[in-house]
């Protein structure tokens, strides 16, 4: 098909706006008035002119137009790296949560970045500066910052998702990581489990502090110490989940004293974890407890079925489309900084009580 450009500069298919113009009977300064702004056209005028765009099908490319009043209909996704989680579809998941909400509001998803390295954070940056993007939503990382240019001055709203940043005054939507890890580990400590293997993602991540604080508030809740949990991992990102898993097993292994629940802080971990350590002969759940956190379709159809900690994606997508767009609409918000969308536990054959 091919594509013209009319003397707006706008990208056309088939009919321009100067053809809208002639069979309207009206100069092409109106019809691009009634098409930006049809409040400034008179009703009569703006009836021909929609009467003949829709003979001629004529379509105006809606971001450019958009640019050209200067309300651009881009919402920006800022990804935490590669889409690639191995078996997690969490990622996959909120997007396209995501997407679903801005079409409805009238919105379009822009993703901005694969990977967090300078050139993409300069990339990120030149995209919120460039006016071509009404807002963001970033997911699980902080802001981008490069060379004193920061997201956090460019005056576009910002939603933060799956990282709590309510402390530096943005929008944050997150789930409670600490409360659901705490609850599995005292169902654990419940069916009589006393030493636990924690598998760990980097340290100081948000979402490893808060998943081993729940560990530690559930062992203290019932009197046992922090030596009754056993790390391991710290060093690789979640996007290594299966890695982390499988030096875990060579961990545990190691151990003199062996423990009898696992908690994995993702799916991946558990998997590849669950995968060598049945290879060396335990098994699960008779030998070892599994629990991990993500709620992957695959934890179904593992062998045994995986019990995990499924987060709410869906909701928390929504939820960080309507903080968004209540921004943008400058609508009066009266909903805290910080949102905690509850996870569920999926229990399955994974767990079980100690065998004595």
């Amino acid at each position: 098909m091919n594509k013209n450009k009319d003397v707006t500069g706008e990208e056309q298919s088939g009919a321009l706006m100067a053809d809208v113009a002639r069979l309207a009977g009206v100069a092409i300064s109106t019809v691009s008035r009634a098409l930006a702004n049809p409040g400034r056209v008179n009703e009569k005028t703006r009836a021909k002119i929609n009467a003949a765009a829709r003979q001629l099908g004529y379509t105006p490319n809606a971001m450019a137009r958009g640019l050209r009043v200067g309300k651009s209909n881009i919402i920006m996704i800022i990804l935490p790296g590669s889409l690639y989680y191995g078996a997690s579809q969490v990622i996959p998941q909120v997007l396209q949560s995501i997407n679903k909400s801005l079409i409805q509001g009238g919105y379009n998803l822009m993703i901005a970045n694969l990977d967090r390295d300078e050139i993409s954070e300069r990339h990120i940056l030149d995209l919120a500066f460039g006016g071509s993007v009404r807002g963001v939503i970033i997911l699980s990382s902080k802001l981008p910052e490069v060379d004193g240019r920061s997201l956090a001055n460019s005056g576009l709203p910002i939603v933060s998702m799956l990282l709590d940043m309510s402390d530096a005054g943005l929008q944050s939507v997150v789930t409670n990581d600490r409360e659901a890890v705490r609850d599995v580990t005292a169902e654990l400590i419940r069916l009589g489990h006393r030493r636990f293997f924690y598998l760990a993602g980097p340290e100081g991540n948000y979402h490893d502090v808060e998943r081993y604080g729940g560990v530690l508030e559930a062992l203290e809740a019932a009197g046992l110490s922090e030596d009754s949990v056993h790390r391991s991992g710290g060093h690789l990102d979640y996007q290594h989940g299966f890695d982390i898993g499988v030096q875990a097993a060579d961990d545990f292994a190691e151990l003199t004293e062996k423990p009898t629940a696992v908690i994995a802080t993702s799916d991946d971990m558990a998997i590849s974890f669950v995968s060598r350590i049945q290879g060396a002969g335990l098994r699960i759940p008779g030998d070892l407890s599994v629990v991990s956190f993500d709620g992957s379709p695959v934890c179904e159809f593992c062998s045994p079925p995986l019990s995990t900690i499924k987060q709410p994606v869906e909701e928390m997508g929504r939820a960080a489309v309507d903080l968004l767009l209540d921004a943008i609409g400058q609508r009066q918000n009266t909903a805290a900084v910080r949102t905690v969308i509850r996870s569920s536990l999926i229990l399955r054959e994974s767990i079980a009580a100690p065998k004595n």
